[in-house]
């Protein structure tokens, strides 16, 4: 399974951005995908999860009511559209996958990591 990030890049504040991942190999329809972060010199952090099953989505604090993650495991994809972006969400996105999806999605005990894409958001 490997996995690919796009679509990051310099936006101003305020701005959106939306980040895809698509999926090489096999899909898990019954576990979870979800979007992490990692700014220069802080622990990756959880931005966004959906569960398979039931579509259920997850969000951090941060991240709630500005983005938003969608998907289709059967294409392989998941997405973030993000709004309202601030310099604080200046980072390297990283999307994840897992086979089991019990469990908070915020822990980084994932399957299979993509290699991360770069959100630059200028004041």
């Amino acid at each position: 399974v490997q996995l690919q990030a796009s679509g990051g890049g310099l936006v101003q504040t305020g701005g959106s951005l939306k980040l895809s991942c698509e999926t090489s190999g096999r899909t898990f329809s019954t576990g979870a995908m979800s979007w992490f972060r990692q700014a220069p010199g802080k622990e990756r952090e959880f931005v966004a999860g959906i569960k398979w099953s039931d579509l259920t989505t997850y969000y951090s604090g941060s991240a709630k009511r500005r983005f938003t993650i969608s998907g289709d495991n059967a294409k392989g994809k998941v997405y973030l559209e993000m709004d309202s972006l601030k310099p604080d969400d200046t980072a390297v996105y990283y999307c994840a996958t897992r086979r089991d999806p019990r469990g908070p999605l915020a822990d980084p005990n994932y399957d299979f990591w993509g290699q991360g894409t770069q959100v630059t958001v200028s004041s």
